[in-house]
């Protein structure tokens, strides 16, 4: 494999990181990408990938701007609250599933209503299930749209998402087996554990894992990736967190989130900004009051925030609460249509520790 300068990101070494590491394509496999039209070279190159392996060519899903904006703002209620049943008869076909984040626009959506954007996602949560249990991906092309979010220029930003997937490593399917197996050292370790606390400026909470498995996430899912996590018992979350980490679920911009916690659910939740969309999020379900995730981060070659979601959970030295759904395969039992990621940061003073142990993650 040949890497060009770190600060641009090689499509064929990216498309077969892909392929190999995160999707493990086999012959015969139907994929199914979904991306924008500002990721042409990366979508020619996993094509090429998986013509290689002797799997088909994949089904190419390419939104031009606008969209998705068009759909909320003029889709029927009828419309909102179903969806096409051959678009679910193609992801239930399907072995395996990309998705490819490359906007126009970090904040396309920002003007929608947050309680249709819920809606909308009740809707489609059986589509989300089922791409759930596939092979599939989520990862991100660098856009000017995604530089200028992260605050950088467009090379500066392309070369810090290359140490992100570690495509500046000579070997990054190496690089990234070496992440799994530090991983698992922290998921073995934490295996055994009852009772995790959280404490940061703003910050103090008590979560119980006991009995839950904890998932060693190392880009065969999320690329780039960087996590252990597991679902902690629905019933336990006690105290108050405060993420500092902004985020932007949906294009939708949301600070300083704190929350308040009693016997798992959510009591009191502010936002310095979007507090309109907190609160309809927490609206979207009786699930989504309730914790469904608590992931740590490990991925040393994301050191900043850059306002993406999928980027910002891996940060080494944080940790990331997610309201609303389980992972089954941690044992969590919460359902809800949401799944959102909320980030800590407790890289300047903050502690994680689990039955009173310190655990190290940055």
């Amino acid at each position: 494999m040949t890497i060009a300068d770190p600060g641009v990101i090689e499509p064929d070494a990216f498309a077969e990181l892909i392929c190999d590491w995160c999707l493990d394509i086999r012959e015969r496999d139907y994929v199914l990408v979904f991306t924008t039209m500002l990721a042409p070279s990366l979508v020619r190159a996993v094509h090429r990938e998986l013509i290689t392996r002797g799997a088909w060519p994949p089904g190419l899903r390419i939104s031009p701007p606008g969209l998705a904006e068009d759909f909320y703002r003029l889709a029927s209620e009828e419309l909102l609250d179903n969806f096409a049943p051959l678009e679910l008869a193609e992801v239930e076909q399907a072995d395996a599933y990309l998705r490819i984040d490359a906007p126009h626009n970090t904040r396309a959506l920002a003007g929608v209503d947050p309680v249709t954007l819920a809606r909308a996602a009740r809707a489609r949560a059986p589509i989300q299930e089922i791409r759930l249990g596939k092979r599939w991906c989520g990862t991100l092309w660098p856009t000017p749209a995604l530089a200028q979010q992260a605050g950088m220029s467009e090379d500066d930003y392309a070369s810090f998402l290359a140490r992100a997937l570690f495509l500046d490593r000579p070997d990054p399917i190496a690089a990234w087996r070496a992440l799994s197996d530090r991983q698992q050292r922290i998921a073995d370790r934490l295996t055994t554990a009852t009772e995790i606390r959280i404490e940061a400026d703003g910050t103090d909470l008590r979560l119980r894992v006991d009995g839950r498995s904890w998932v060693n996430s190392d880009g065969r899912r999320n690329m780039p990736s960087g996590e252990v996590f597991t679902g902690p018992l629905e019933d336990s979350a006690t105290g108050t967190i405060r993420f500092t980490i902004p985020s932007s679920p949906g294009g939708v911009a949301v600070e300083d989130v704190t929350l308040t916690f009693e016997d798992g659910k959510v009591t009191r939740a502010t936002a310095a900004r979007g507090q309109a969309y907190l609160d309809a999020a927490l609206a979207t379900d009786p699930g989504a009051r309730f914790l469904g995730e608590l992931g740590i981060g490990t991925n040393t070659g994301i050191d900043r925030a850059t306002g993406s979601i999928l980027l910002d959970e891996k940060m080494a030295g944080t940790v990331h609460l997610a309201l609303g759904r389980s992972y089954p395969e941690t044992g969590g039992l919460n359902a809800s249509a949401l799944h959102w990621d909320l980030i800590c940061d407790l890289r300047d003073g903050g502690r994680l520790t689990a039955d009173g142990e310190p655990i190290q993650i940055s």
